[in-house]
């Protein structure tokens, strides 16, 4: 018979290695109740282990961490997402990058680009885009929050609300099928939802460590986000995807791939 710390100590390590736990696979599995799993994986969510979901739970997004610290993390990856992110957008177009790292990588690749007009609440993200020639810039105003590094409250949402955006590239700090897209602040996250009924199309551009991954404020539905683009096609096998909904999956050419 399996003891309890040992039981535990294997949920986590069936998390890191599969992406996601069942509660009802569990129990069968250890030969206990699944009111036992679920106490097991509410000690695992307190103790920041893992993110509880219906029927199971899923490992906590690392993107938690500052803009500054997530800027130096995965830069090479984050420049090929932006390349092919920015692949999406149409001269004429009214684009809204709002704050991340990735976004950040987005905007750099759009800065070539001619006849968009782009808005943000990211001051970075403005501040690479003030010399492009061919980008009107619109800056979404507010007070900044360290931790995304973008504007964020009344200020911000009072200035979202006036724009009606063909394409959004939203800052995702999570994605999964069952949870959609999701994100670590309660006020960031009400900006984006804002910002989603607005626009005509939602894109996200991911690193791998973002998929299949939960946090804790859920701002779009997985059948309602139009682009996902990501690393490799590979890192979706971590996501049990339908094959009958959900967003147009773009996959980014790092520079030792391209030919």
């Amino acid at each position: 018979m399996i003891l309890p710390h040992e039981r535990v100590a294997d949920i986590r390590m069936r998390l890191d290695r599969d992406g996601r736990v069942i509660a009802a696979e569990l129990a069968r599995d250890y030969e206990t109740s699944e009111d036992t799993i679920r106490r097991d994986l509410r000690d695992l969510a307190a103790a920041g282990f893992c993110r509880r979901v219906y029927g199971g739970a899923l490992p906590i997004s690392p993107a938690s961490g500052t803009l500054a610290e997530r800027r130096l993390v995965n830069a090479d990856v984050k420049m090929a997402l932006g390349r092919a992110a920015a692949a999406l957008a149409v001269p004429g177009q009214l684009i809204v990058l709002d704050a991340g790292s990735t976004n950040l990588c987005i905007a750099r690749a759009l800065a070539t680009q001619a006849s968009l007009t782009i808005a943000t609440n990211a001051p970075s993200i403005a501040a690479a885009l003030e010399h492009a020639s061919g980008i009107d810039l619109i800056m979404i105003g507010g007070s900044v929050d360290k931790r995304t590094g973008g504007t964020l409250g009344a200020r911000a949402l009072r200035d979202a609300l006036v724009l009606r955006p063909d394409l959004y590239f939203i800052g995702a700090c999570a994605v999964e099928v069952e949870t959609g897209v999701s994100v670590f602040g309660a006020e960031e996250a009400e900006l984006k939802r804002a910002l989603i009924e607005a626009s005509g199309s939602v894109a996200t551009a991911v690193t791998d460590d973002k998929v299949g991954t939960g946090a804790p404020f859920a701002v779009l539905p997985w059948t309602d986000l139009d682009h996902l683009i990501v690393e490799h096609e590979t890192s979706l096998t971590r996501m049990r995807r339908p094959h009958d909904a959900g967003p147009q999956i773009h996959v980014a050419q790092t520079a030792k791939e391209t030919p």
